[in-house]
């Protein structure tokens, strides 16, 4: 709580006077930006899921891109795994592990990800490999979905990404993050300044600025989709078939 004021202070500081491009775009979503199925070793009471959640569905890309890097996409994220504050700008959000080795990411870890104001966000890790890492939103986060971490090569640079499939997660976060809008700008805020510190982490320069593409998918239309969803995964496989995997 002693952090909020004067977080609150800088991060709308640095808001209000950042020089760095940021690109926005959006449209209407469909049934590829549903977050996909979680897998069935790290699913208990404690998740938040989508459909749990309020409000529309917003499948958000956050993507800046490194030129001239002094590390390979592996070696980025290497160092987020060992500890996620590498890339996180410190006096707005902190990464602290509250299951699972220190030093260490792996699937089922969890974390709080304490923010300047009443917005801490518990997430479990539910996919991780060399180039990326996915969590889900637990019970009491301002969302509820999903997120991924990532680095890859992107022809002589190389590109840090953040990708989340989210809906507000009680009716009071609806109302600041889609309706006043407070909390939706304090988390672009956060994930570009997340984006942007990445890059300059790998030695390389920012070019093109920061890129966020949103594509929503409103509440009716979420709700048909994921009963789609839920009848086809819970449907019989007829002799001969063979449904595809779960990939994440």
């Amino acid at each position: 709580m002693l952090r909020w004021p004067l977080g609150l202070l800088r991060v709308s500081w640095r808001y209000m006077w950042r020089t760095t491009p940021i690109h926005r775009s959006g449209e209407p979503g469909g049934p590829a930006d549903m977050p996909a199925p979680l897998p069935d070793d790290v699913v208990d009471d404690g998740i938040q899921t989508a459909s749990e959640g309020v409000g529309p569905l917003l499948h958000r890309r956050y993507s800046a891109f490194a030129a001239g890097p002094e590390m390979t996409p592996e070696e980025v994220m290497h160092h987020f795994q060992e500890d996620p504050n590498w890339s996180t700008p410190g006096d707005m959000a902190v990464f602290a592990k509250i299951s699972g080795e220190a030093g260490d990411m792996q699937v089922g870890d969890e974390y709080v990800v304490r923010m300047p104001g009443p917005y801490n966000g518990p997430i479990r890790i539910i996919a991780q490999d060399p180039l990326r890492v996915r969590a889900a939103t637990l019970t009491g986060h301002l969302e509820a979905g999903q997120i991924e971490f990532r680095a890859r090569p992107d022809g002589g640079g190389l590109r840090f990404e953040i990708e989340s499939w989210a809906r507000s997660g009680d009716r009071l976060s609806h109302v600041l993050y889609n309706h006043l809008r407070l909390a939706k700008e304090i988390q672009l805020n956060l994930w570009v300044e997340t984006c942007m510190t990445a890059v300059r982490r790998t030695g390389g320069r920012l070019r093109g600025g920061v890129d966020v593409h949103t594509r929503t998918i409103d509440p009716d239309a979420f709700a048909r989709y994921a009963a789609a969803a839920t009848a086809s995964a819970e449907s019989p496989v007829t002799a001969g078939s063979r449904r595809p995997p779960t990939t994440l």
